[in-house]
């Protein structure tokens, strides 16, 4: 695993002169040095489609006088850093104005991208078309020629396409371009054979080269795409378009999956090729520490100038979060993460039903409920993965359906072993039924059609962790049931009339008639039903309310939690393990939004008096990592109970046996 990389991009028009000319052996290493970089990713062909050495498959870039490449890598290699190569494969703009006919093209024969030739960016290119053989050569090329450490393939990925070559291949198969079914299966086709051809020809010189594929996410239920990879990378710069809720969890997702995976973010304060852009410390600091606690190793985004020359102000900065990621790498090596909860993604779920009779519509892409129930679990401490439908369910004590997860009969059988064995269910919406409304799992009710008042209100039986029990608006669609067995936890209030031209009271929306009242969450011998998309909800809402309701009913199914804390909600815990230690990652920081939404991280403060408890056996030693600094402890029916007396951005706490 390389803890420590940077990703040094280096797209580079040929409008620039003098590319390269201040490259210095000496300075490149000092920048890695200064940077505790183990591994950097270097460019052998970049978006324009040039490439950065003398090249006899592609043509080395117009205004660059020597093998830039075999130039870094031999400057790396000496100080033991590792190089990945970098080759753009979706993107090539030099072959594109060359042949325009390999173009990806979408149904209305715009470009794939979505942007004209008029406007400043890059067109990708079809894996459909003879443009692959030529990836293919430089590949090769770039294997046969230099030490590289693994293959970076970028802007790639099973791309729905309406090209000419793509058109003739439906046609001589009699399918229609009309038929999306059919040009999606084209394309998944189109995609198996290129990450299948770039296996070959990697194994055809260097076999067991390390190649990833990037395409800007890892989708959730398709570990066949997963696996056409050696690692992940998990492009995530929060400031750059996936905030700060997408790394969390796409992590708990990847480790799912049994591979080694990377966190992706990005030294620039806002995204990929800002020149001049600075994150402050205290954001990779934390983005860096937010990686390993999630078991991931780190990549930071970088580009260098046109010319050659290493910024020191950049690998001063990455310096400082990577220093501190070196101290605390013998903790991280073979450990592996633990969760109490897995939550089945909507995404996942989406992905496994494209081939399927289920009505579209029943279930969702990654989006609002997947994110609502990721910072429900952060801000409420808990251990969670996202999982698929391949995962052993039986691994954890409580599964989550957010919202809109319909079950066919091979996953209503999967939940029914699960529940037989003890597990429970906590599932919101049009969640853990079949397409006839019918309940998989006994939640003491019966499903009775949506609810025709939108907003609603949710009545809790109880009073919230914040507040007493009171009627709480939810703006998101709800849904009627009929309890049949179960503990009622919750009623739903209508309003007196939904909102309208001719009905509407006060600024906002009707209040509750207090006499319009019904089951809303129900408890029954398998788990938790919630006739409202809750998750959704907090994701789009952010209602305390809301979360304090969803924390109390996953208490109730979870008595034996693995890690208890005081921890803010704005902090992060996780807890792994790693040989005969439990090793608690304790995080904090506050994003703020500046300029036109930018979250950043500026001030990190530090949080004082945080408890936390353990379940694990009776320790030897308990001590903060990576200081091996000893601290009291108690034991207690199961828990080992410690108290953090001060920590800032990251602490590790060791339990050892």
């Amino acid at each position: 695993m390389n803890y420590r990389q940077v990703h040094l991009d280096f797209h580079t028009s040929e409008k620039i002169e003098g590319i390269g000319k201040n490259f210095d052996k000496k300075e490149f290493q000092q920048a890695l040095i200064k940077g505790h970089v183990n591994s950097i990713t270097l460019f052998a062909k970049c978006h324009h489609g040039w490439a950065y050495f003398p090249s006899e498959t592609n043509e080395m870039h117009p205004n660059l006088d020597f093998d830039l490449l075999r130039a870094q890598i031999e400057a790396a290699h000496e100080i033991g850093v590792r190089t990945p190569v970098y080759l753009s494969a979706g993107m090539d703009e030099k072959t594109v104005r060359n042949h325009p006919e390999w173009l990806r093209e979408n149904y209305d024969n715009s470009m794939g991208s979505g942007v004209s030739f008029e406007t400043a960016w890059y067109h990708p290119l079809c894996m459909n078309s003879p443009y692959l053989d030529y990836l293919l050569a430089q590949i090769k090329e770039v294997c046969e020629k230099y030490d590289a450490d693994g293959i970076f393939l970028d802007i790639v990925g099973v791309n729905p396409c309406w090209c000419p070559n793509c058109m003739k291949e439906l046609y001589a198969n009699g399918k229609s371009p009309t038929d999306y079914a059919a040009v999606l299966g084209l394309a998944e086709k189109t995609y198996k054979n290129y990450v299948d051809r770039v296996r070959e020809t990697i194994d055809s010189v260097k076999p067991g080269l390390p190649v990833f594929h990037n395409g800007g996410h890892i989708r959730h239920g398709r570990r066949d795409l997963a696996y056409a990879n050696t690692h992940l990378e998990l492009e995530s710069l929060p400031t750059g378009g996936w905030g700060y809720d997408h790394f969390p969890v796409s992590a708990a997702y990847a480790r799912t999956i049994g591979m080694e995976y990377l966190g992706m973010t990005g030294k620039f304060h806002t995204s990929w090729g800002e020149f001049g852009g600075f994150k402050h410390p205290n954001a990779l600091r934390y983005e860096t520490s937010l990686s390993i606690a999630n078991g991931a190793g780190c990549s930071i985004g970088d580009q260098l100038h046109p010319d050659g020359k290493m910024d020191m102000a950049t690998y001063e900065l990455i310096g400082k979060a990577y220093e501190e990621l070196e101290k605390k790498e013998e903790y991280l090596v073979g450990s592996e993460n633990i969760a109490d909860i897995g939550v089945i993604s909507t995404e996942a779920v989406d992905n496994y039903y494209v081939d399927s009779d289920i009505p579209k519509g029943f279930s969702t892409t990654i989006g609002a409920s997947n994110s609502g129930a990721a910072r429900i679990l952060l801000e409420g401490n808990y251990l969670f993965n996202f999982i698929d439908l391949e995962e052993d369910f039986s691994k954890y004590k409580l599964i989550i359906m957010p919202d809109s997860e319909v079950c066919d009969n091979l996953i209503k059988e999967k939940l029914k072993k699960y529940v037989a064995g003890g597990g429970k269910i906590l599932a919101s919406g049009k969640s853990a039924m079949d397409i006839d409304g019918n309940f998989a799992v006994d939640f003491g009710c019966e499903f009775d059609g949506e609810n025709e008042y939108q907003p609603s209100y949710i009545r809790p039986c109880f009073d919230t962790k914040s507040l007493l029990s009171s009627a709480y608006v939810v703006y998101s669609k709800g849904y009627k049931v009929k309890n049949v067995s179960g503990t009622v936890l919750a009623n739903c209030e209508n309003p007196y009339f939904n909102r309208t031209a001719e009905h509407f009271c006060s600024h906002k929306h009707t209040p509750n008639n207090k006499e319009d009242s019904f089951p809303s969450v129900i408890q029954g011998k398998d788990g938790i039903y919630i006739a409202f998309d809750i998750f959704s909800e907090y994701a789009e809402k952010g209602s305390i309310t809301i979360k304090e309701i969803v924390c109390n009913l996953i208490d109730r199914l979870v008595t034996d939690k693995s890690v208890i804390t005081n921890l803010p909600a704005q902090g992060v815990v996780t807890l792994t393990k790693q040989n005969n230690r439990k090793i608690v990652h304790l995080l904090y920081a506050s994003p703020v939004k500046r300029g036109n939404g930018i979250e950043i991280i500026e001030d990190i403060i530090p949080i004082q008096n945080t408890e936390v408890s353990v379940l694990a056996g009776k320790p030897q030693k308990v001590y903060l990592a990576p200081q091996k600094e000893e601290i009291n402890f108690t034991y207690e029916n199961g828990y080992v109970k410690i108290v953090v007396d001060n920590f800032e951005c990251h602490q590790m706490i060791v339990i050892e046996k």
